[in-house]
């Protein structure tokens, strides 16, 4: 008789949802390093930028200037460390 695979759903269910949950927090974590890395001059960039339905949104109209590196403090802006950070993130929690 061949051995058969038995899935423990009873251990693999914990871990799904635990995923799950920590993927969840990904646009929250992203819009937190998102203002992290928003030059601050006045304050107006940081406070104008929100967490719109898991889309963050620069509501200013220099924001275009200054995620294209326009300021000392941001060199990079502030999408493309932003995405790195959100690809780290998901490479720690998939591969728990």
């Amino acid at each position: 008789m061949k051995p058969r695979l038995v899935l423990k759903t009873s251990r693999i269910a914990p871990k799904l949802s635990r995923k799950q949950r920590d993927l969840g927090k990904i646009s929250q974590l992203a819009h937190k390093r998102f203002k992290t890395l928003t030059p601050k001059r006045t304050g107006n960039a940081k406070r104008r930028t929100r967490l719109q339905n898991n889309i963050i949104k620069a509501d200013y109209p220099y924001a275009q200037r200054l995620d294209q590196g326009y300021s000392r403090q941001a060199r990079d802006g502030m999408s493309e460390p932003t995405i790195r950070y959100i690809q780290q993130l998901v490479r720690r929690i998939i591969g728990r």
